[in-house]
C-alpha cells in the first residue's frame, strides 16, 4: 500500500460506514461532519470502494457534512463509482434520508444541500419522497446524429443533465451502445449527459419503462432517480402521461414521479433498503 492509501486507510479503519440501496442503485455512505475524509480522498475511496467483486462495490460514495445554509440539516459529497463528483442522484437522496432518519440524526421531513441545491425530503419508513431541484433547460425534439443512427431526443436537467429517447421495445434497445456515444456527444460538451431509453406501456394504466445509462457509471445501472424524473417530466410535456406517473425500472422496482406545475418542482418516491453496516479493512482499498 503506498503512503498516501494508508494514510487515508488510518483515517477511516475505526469508521462506520453504511450501505443502502434504492430501486437497485446503492451507494456507500459515511458521516463526514469532522470533515476528516477530504474532497479528493472522497474520490479515492469512491474509486476504490464501489469495485465489484473487489471491494464493497456500489454505483457511488456519499459523504454527509455540516450544511453551509441554516436552510439544511446537513450536505453531501456525491461520488460516482468512477471518482468524479455529481452535482445530485435522486435515489442517492433517498438513501440518505432513509439513513439519516433511521439513525435518529435528524427528523422527516428536512431539506439537505447538494451541489444543485437545497432537496427537500420526507421519510415514511422504508418508503422515502424527495423533490429535486427545480427541471431546466428543457429541450424538446433534438435530432442527435451519431455514427450508429439519428435519434429524436428530449433533454432536461433534474439537478443533472438528462437525455430522453422513446423506444418502441425496451427490451431489445443497444443502451450501452448508443449510452456511450449520446453520454459523449459535442451537443452535451463538456459535461456530457446521462441517457434514458423509454417506452411508454398503454393499457388499463399508463405508466413507462425505463433504462438508463448513467455518466460516471460509465454503465447501464438498475435505475436512475434523475432520470426517472427527467423521463416522466418530458413524458408530461409532451402530453403522454399525467402528473403522476409510475416507472418500471431494470431492476423490477416501481418509482413514482410527481410532477408539480405551479411549483415547477418534481417529486420522486420509492422504496428503499438499509443494506449494513460496518468497518473498511485494509484490503478493500488496494
Amino acid at each position: 500500500m503506498d503512503e498516501k492509501l494508508d494514510r487515508l486507510f488510518k483515517k477511516i479503519k475505526d469508521q462506520t460506514f453504511y450501505k443502502l440501496s434504492a430501486s437497485g442503485n446503492d451507494f456507500i455512505i459515511f458521516l463526514n461532519f469532522d470533515e476528516k475524509i477530504t474532497s479528493e480522498e472522497g474520490k479515492i475511496l469512491a474509486k476504490k470502494l464501489c469495485r465489484p467483486k473487489f471491494s464493497i462495490s456500489a454505483d457511488g460514495l456519499i459523504l454527509l457534512e455540516k450544511p453551509s445554509t441554516s436552510s439544511a440539516s446537513f450536505s453531501w459529497k456525491f461520488f460516482n463509482s468512477d471518482g468524479s463528483e455529481a452535482e445530485m442522484c435522486g435515489n442517492g437522496a433517498r438513501c440518505v434520508a432513509r439513513l439519516v432518519e433511521e439513525l435518529g440524526l435528524f427528523k422527516s421531513p428536512f431539506y439537505f444541500e447538494t451541489k444543485a441545491g437545497l432537496i427537500y425530503a420526507e421519510v415514511k419508513g422504508e418508503r422515502v419522497k424527495v423533490a429535486l431541484t427545480s427541471p431546466k433547460d428543457l429541450k424538446l425534439n433534438l435530432v442527435i446524429r451519431t455514427d450508429y443512427d439519428w435519434f429524436m431526443a428530449h433533454f432536461v436537467n433534474t439537478g443533472v443533465p438528462h437525455v430522453v429517447i422513446f423506444w418502441d421495445d425496451i427490451e431489445s434497445a443497444p443502451v450501452e451502445k448508443i449510452g456511450l456515444k449520446i453520454r459523449y456527444h459535442e451537443i452535451f460538451k463538456p459535461a456530457g449527459t446521462n441517457v434514458n431509453f423509454v417506452e411508454l406501456v398503454e393499457g388499463d394504466k399508463k405508466y413507462l419503462k425505463i433504462r438508463t445509462y448513467e455518466r460516471g457509471v460509465e454503465a447501464e445501472t438498475l435505475a436512475c432517480g434523475t432520470g426517472a424524473s427527467a423521463s416522466a417530466y418530458i413524458s408530461y410535456k409532451l402530453g403522454l402521461v399525467d402528473k403522476k406517473v409510475d416507472l418500471l425500472t431494470k431492476s423490477g422496482e416501481i418509482l413514482t414521479v410527481y410532477i408539480e406545475d405551479e411549483e415547477n418542482k418534481i417529486y420522486l418516491e420509492g422504496d428503499t433498503r438499509f443494506v449494513f453496516e460496518g468497518k473498511i479493512k485494509k484490503e478493500a482499498i488496494l
